[in-house]
């Protein structure tokens, strides 16, 4: 263990109701001690009111201090808490004073980061802490809740006992064949490897719609003038967000807006309408809205369902060919809505709201690869995904290798790799650099 006690505010900075200082390491109860008097000394796992005071024996504030003892802590350290009123004053000073008693002050993430290196949680573990913090919907809240109590090392940890074991059989086979020991069938190795290769895989499957919850996705808004992109926008934003009028090229600029569209936080951006035009403001508006298409993870292609087909729109749906795009008829309601029937449509009326479901729900299966999963333990960052897919591509090496009587000696190096792949996602033979990465995007005071 470090043997420093780090020191933070663990609450936003700013003035609030509540403020906390968290101290962890072995001396942490030493250095909070002199800055409050309480009424009854500090016990593991209880709270005690008291007074913060100066260094002349003041009353600066009246503050809850709990102690909670190693190893059952957060950090599995001994941590103070000190919770005192939210004042920026009041708690800098409690900083200050806990520095100058020989403290130093936790860089960011470094809490969580102490929990891990006890064991008191796996990285992935310590990954869904950043993410609940950081969590804009509650479904994100939710995911990152199940990682923290350990969805996805559940799923791993059997592919890694499968693993673990085989290596096992075969080192063994190799170490005592002069003892007559029985050596793993082929077939028996193959159907074991593809146990977990299929595992690997389902895994694997899960990374889009988990990326998906994580981090959001973007979606432009695009189509000649007039089309009611505008009001389509406003339809999912549920509120008058961008300005609708009857005239053509209202919009002038790219307006955004985070809505959550069934958990998932979607990032909506209202273009300008794709036309030439001699108007320098529009031409702008048109360049932004080109730029907004090009880096949106989904382009929403919105057509007029009330006008014949547009050879623009032909033209658009051209450049949008090869990237994940939808495409909507809005003006359904209207009487001559006929002109577009084509079956990779959807229908909607911005006015009325009809078809707007629908259209959510288009969003998120294209934004999920086509699937929504309900299971927990999803993969939800790119540095869990390449270690599951190293993991993957070693099995079906190995798997191969099996099949066509590759000796075990060689079989083994895939096997190793598998596990160590497995080992980097949960943290257990993850580079320090690794590691540094990792915890530095969390805020200080976790």
């Amino acid at each position: 263990m470090n043997p420093e006690t780090i020191v933070a505010l663990s609450t936003p900075a700013g003035r609030g109701g509540i403020g906390i200082v968290r101290l962890s390491g072995s001396e942490a109860a030493r250095i909070a001690a002199p800055l409050v008097k309480l009424r009854h000394e500090l016990a593991a796992g209880q709270a005690r009111f008291g007074q913060l005071v100066d260094e002349d024996g003041g009353t600066l504030d009246e503050v809850v201090v709990t102690l909670f003892a190693a190893p059952h802590s957060y950090t599995g350290e001994d941590v103070v808490e000190v919770a005192a009123h939210g004042s920026p004053v009041v708690l800098d000073a409690i900083v200050r004073r806990c520095l100058a008693s020989g403290a130093r002050l936790a860089r960011p993430g470094e809490f969580t980061e102490r929990a891990f290196l006890a064991g008191r949680m796996d990285l992935t573990q310590a990954e869904a802490v950043n993410d609940l913090i950081h969590a804009q919907t509650l479904h994100q809240a939710q995911l990152a809740a199940q990682q923290m109590e350990g969805a996805l090392s559940r799923r791993i940890q059997p592919i890694k006992q499968a693993v673990v074991e085989l290596i096992a059989e075969l080192e063994a086979g190799i170490d005592f064949a002069e003892d007559d020991m029985d050596v793993m069938p082929a077939t028996a190795i193959a159907q074991k490897l593809a146990v977990a290769r299929t595992a690997l895989a389902e895994l694997s499957a899960g990374y889009t719609y988990g990326r998906m919850v994580r981090d959001g996705i973007t979606l432009a808004i695009v189509g000649r003038p007039n089309v009611g992109k505008s009001s389509l926008f406003n339809r999912l934003v549920e509120h008058e967000r961008a300005i609708v009028t009857a005239s053509p090229g209202t919009t002038r600029d790219t307006i955004s807006h985070t809505v959550a569209i069934h958990g998932i936080p979607v990032e909506l951006m209202d273009t300008a309408g794709l036309r030439e035009t001699a108007d320098e403001a529009e031409e702008l508006g048109v360049a932004r809205s080109r730029e907004a298409m090009a880096d949106a993870a989904i382009v929403l292609l919105v057509l007029d369902a009330s006008a014949p087909p547009h050879s623009e729109d032909a033209a658009l749906r051209a450049k949008l060919a090869d990237r994940p795009h939808l495409i909507v008829a809005n003006k359904c309601d209207l009487a001559n809505a006929t002109a577009h029937n084509a079956a990779n449509e959807l229908h909607a009326s911005a006015l009325t709201g009809a078809g707007i479901e629908d259209l959510r729900q288009a969003i998120l299966r294209l934004a999920g690869g086509g699937a929504l999963h309900t299971e927990s333990g999803l993969v939800t960052t790119l540095r869990q995904h390449e270690a599951i897919q190293s993991a993957l591509d070693a099995t079906e090496r190995a798997e191969s290798a099996a099949t066509q009587q590759t000796p075990h000696e060689m079989l083994l190096l895939d096997a190793y790799t598998a596990l160590r792949s497995l080992d980097a996602l949960t943290g257990a033979t993850t580079a320090d650099d690794v590691l540094s990465l990792i915890f530095s995007r969390f805020c200080i005071g976790k």
